[in-house]
């Protein structure tokens, strides 16, 4: 869906506002040609489009802080973007907006391994940290399925978690601090190398606010020694429902793997055929995988397939070898790759507990009947994070208004059973008008006034999170 081109009085300030930015910022780091800009007209919610009145590509926090600077007294939105893979439209810029871009700001800074932190620029890409710490034997917790493009300011704004977020928790459980930029051009330091700061835990606020609060150019992030070993194991069932029973058995079990990853036919063959894993032909499938000491491997494997065992499996099969695992571990990684290479789809991030997962994934499939659109089901399923793919046809007149409302469903279903609207995708334009489901107006002043907080003048990243009939007057002109 395109959205509405600017009009002439944007224009008549671009021109204006454009060479302020030229003169703060190098040449190669401001785009305003519409040719150019197209390629950030969109995130990875590609349904909706708007070009930006401009793009720019600091590196440094102090570019940042210029361009903010300049933005906030031309009273221009800003739009903040990582590696633009957000799948709830929340990089989505609107006509009159500048999109600020810190993909060139991508350094390390420092590494201290005697206190176990990595001080990085926000455009470095998730598993590139991994990649600046592992020869020296640590890695970086947080892996989300994008881990390859994801930006860590991303991470940051929506609280990514990935496949392993079950023992190690999502970005905020690994976030020490941040450099922050507000819409004034303001810098400012919270948390740092240390396992707790002092004061209100402005941090906390920041990791996860969805680019609504400031621009984090700068973030010092928790790194682990790598395990001794790890080793997943394949169970195959017969049913969705009996593998979401098999999940909440081991979670009830007290049993914690480093990762529970669930995929059902349609999802399983798509990866089988992209990656050649090896995975079983089966209607669900569930990767556990457990990590440790060879002995603690065995015995946690061992009480993990017992539980398996009491829902007859289709199949039950360890990996042999770290190449099979390797394997194993990109089919999983590859799902959403894989799913698009075959049909247009649209990615949600509903989370529920863990409990309720055999209801959900049998409404689910209910649901996919009376809408008419085939669904594939690929999640992180120890922690009760849904990943429902719905499948439909872009260029079919319907489809896509068809898709949004049974998302809107299943969504909905997940506010019903306990849980909420996101757990690592962020609410964007995606879910902005369904906030009302989980949350009260109150609820939403209150979080709205956190932002009349740090934004006073609603310009950082608009028309994101809140519904515009509730944001309408915030933001001055």
């Amino acid at each position: 869906m395109q959205m509405p081109e600017p009009d002439a009085g944007v224009l008549d300030r671009k021109a204006t506002v454009v060479a302020r930015l030229r003169a703060v910022l190098p040449t190669d780091a401001v785009i305003d040609a519409p040719a150019e800009t197209r390629a950030y007209e969109c995130d990875g919610l590609t349904a909706y489009r708007c070009p930006p009145l401009a793009v720019v590509l600091p590196r440094s926090t102090a570019e940042v802080s210029a361009v903010l600077r300049i933005c906030y007294e031309e009273r221009v939105p800003v739009v903040p973007r990582g590696s633009g893979t957000s799948l709830a439209g929340g990089a989505l810029p609107t006509a009159d907006s500048v999109i600020l871009g810190v993909a060139r700001l991508n350094a390390v800074i420092e590494t201290n391994y005697a206190d176990r932190y990595i001080r990085v620029q926000s455009g470095r890409t998730n598993l590139s940290v991994t990649g600046a710490v592992e020869t020296d034997g640590f890695f970086y917790a947080p892996d989300p399925s994008s881990q390859l493009a994801c930006a860590i300011a991303g991470n940051i704004a929506m609280n990514s978690g990935g496949a392993h977020c079950l023992k190690y928790g999502v970005t905020t459980n690994n976030l020490l601090g941040v450099t922050l930029v507000q819409m004034d051009g303001t810098v400012v330091e919270l948390g740092g190398p240390w396992m707790d700061a002092g004061g209100l835990d402005l941090l906390g606020v920041v990791c996860g606010s969805e680019g609504q609060l400031g621009v984090v150019t700068e973030a010092t992030l928790r790194i682990l020694p790598k395990p001794e070993g790890a080793r997943p194991v394949l169970m195959g069932f017969a049913s969705n429902e009996v593998a979401g029973a098999c999940v909440s058995d081991i979670i009830k079990a007290g049993i914690l793997p480093v990762a529970i990853e669930f995929m059902d036919r349609p999802c399983i063959r798509a990866c089988e055929d992209f990656a050649h894993a090896g995975y079983p032909d089966c209607e669900a499938l569930l990767i556990v995988e457990v990590e440790g000491s060879e002995a603690e491997i065995d015995d946690q494997l061992g009480r993990i397939m017992e539980i398996a065992r009491r829902h007859d499996p289709v199949e039950l099969r360890e990996s042999r070898s770290e190449e099979e695992s390797k394997r194993i571990w990109l089919g999983r990684k590859s799902a959403f790759g894989a799913m698009g290479q075959i049909n247009d789809y649209m990615c949600l991030d509903g989370t529920i507990p863990v409990s309720a997962l055999p209801l959900v994934l049998r409404r689910i499939g209910e649901m996919s009947g009376e809408f008419g659109l085939d669904v594939a089901n690929v999640f992180h399923a120890g922690d009760g994070n849904m990943h429902p793919l719905i499948l439909f046809d872009a260029n079919k007149p319907g489809d896509l208004e068809r898709c949004e409302a049974f998302g809107a469903a299943i969504l909905k279903l997940c506010v019903e059973v306990g849980g909420c609207l996101t757990g690592e995708h962020g609410v964007g334009i995606e879910k902005r008008d369904l906030m009302s489901v989980q949350f009260s107006e109150a609820d939403m002043e209150a979080q709205m006034r956190v932002k009349d907080v740090f934004d006073p003048a609603w310009l950082m990243n608009p028309a994101k999170v809140f519904p515009l009939e509730l944001t309408a007057g915030r933001r001055a002109g």
